[in-house]
């Protein structure tokens, strides 16, 4: 698995991503494209539009020309690497592809889109069925769209947009923020395990449906401890920390404490040792006004986070 993959997708329906236009959807979706998830398939399940896929297809194209999709950003960010997945699609995949990116403003209609200026960030690459594909993409820019183009028409079963995550904290001038939130450039830059599922979940938009939304370790055999360590939006005081264990009934860590550093400071007390409960929303004030750029939240012993919030303002 390429290394990128381990960035947030910047495309994904989670974190606010949408398929907001296409050249055709004939046979199968759209909206597919940014679905969570493994692509699924059951063979012979026919629909009024032949079999039924879990991805995005079009009609066999009869006229000069190829596909392509817009699809917006959840996360505006930096494009390390694109996964294009061909997944189930075995005899109507596109031979080929090509990503173009683009940054506009506000909340643009797909009419204004079409006279963007676009950039290719991946030229036109080879395809097969079937397979998922890793491109690694050498682009510096700042993007809130990108546009999928297959050659010429086919099934594309899933786009995975792996970046980093770059917003307009303008937005926030005068106002509090969650300084821990992945949507506004937060990052996990280290955790001690992450066996059940990815430590950057645990700092996702939303709320964790499930545990797997969440961050989850494995069991511990020693007299350590688990941790996670968040580089923060920016440089911020902290005022309320919101610890969910929301979905972990079974499996929450008895206790947390929050530690923070400003730069490569040392590290101090932002909340001590506190006891936790299962399957549960919980918020605490944090008394210490010190600015900070990390926190790292240490669990005892182990378990899982669904989510971290940590409120405050820009220093």
């Amino acid at each position: 698995m390429a290394a990128f993959t381990r960035l947030p997708d910047l495309a994904l329906r989670g974190y606010g991503g949408a398929v907001i236009a296409a050249s055709d959807e004939s046979f199968a979706e759209k909206e597919a494209l940014v679905r969570p998830g493994r692509p699924a398939f059951q063979a012979e399940t026919f629909g009024n539009k032949g079999q039924v896929y879990d991805g995005w297809e079009t009609r066999r194209r009869r006229t000069p020309g190829h596909d392509w999709a817009i699809i917006r950003l959840g996360l505006p960010g930096t494009v390390r690497g694109v996964v294009i997945d061909t997944a189930w699609f075995k005899g109507n995949f596109p031979p080929h592809a090509s990503v173009e990116a683009c940054e506009v403003a506000g909340s643009p209609s797909p009419e204004e889109l079409a006279t963007a200026e676009w950039v290719e960030i991946l030229p036109r690459v080879d395809l097969k069925g079937d397979a998922e594909h890793h491109f690694e993409v050498h682009d510096e820019g700042r993007y809130t769209h990108v546009r999928l183009n297959m050659y010429p028409d086919g099934g594309i079963a899933r786009l995975r947009v792996h970046g980093e995550v770059r917003p307009d904290l303008s937005l926030y001038d005068g106002l509090s923020l969650d300084l821990a939130a992945l949507a506004n450039g937060a990052v996990v830059t280290g955790c001690s395990n992450e066996f059940y599922s990815a430590p950057h979940n645990a700092i996702a938009p939303g709320l964790a449906r499930h545990q797997a939304e969440g961050w989850e370790t494995a069991r511990r055999r020693d007299e350590g401890n688990d941790w996670i360590e968040v580089r923060l939006a920016g440089r911020g005081v902290i005022r309320l920390a919101e610890i969910d264990t929301t979905n972990l009934l079974f499996n929450a860590p008895g206790a947390i404490r929050l530690r923070g550093r400003d730069g490569e400071g040392d590290w101090f007390d932002l909340l001590p040792h506190t006891s936790l409960q299962p399957d549960t929303p919980h918020r605490f004030r944090v008394g210490e006004a010190r600015p900070v750029t990390h926190v790292r939240a240490d669990i005892y012993p182990d378990g899982g986070l669904a989510r971290i919030r940590l409120h405050g303002n820009l220093a």
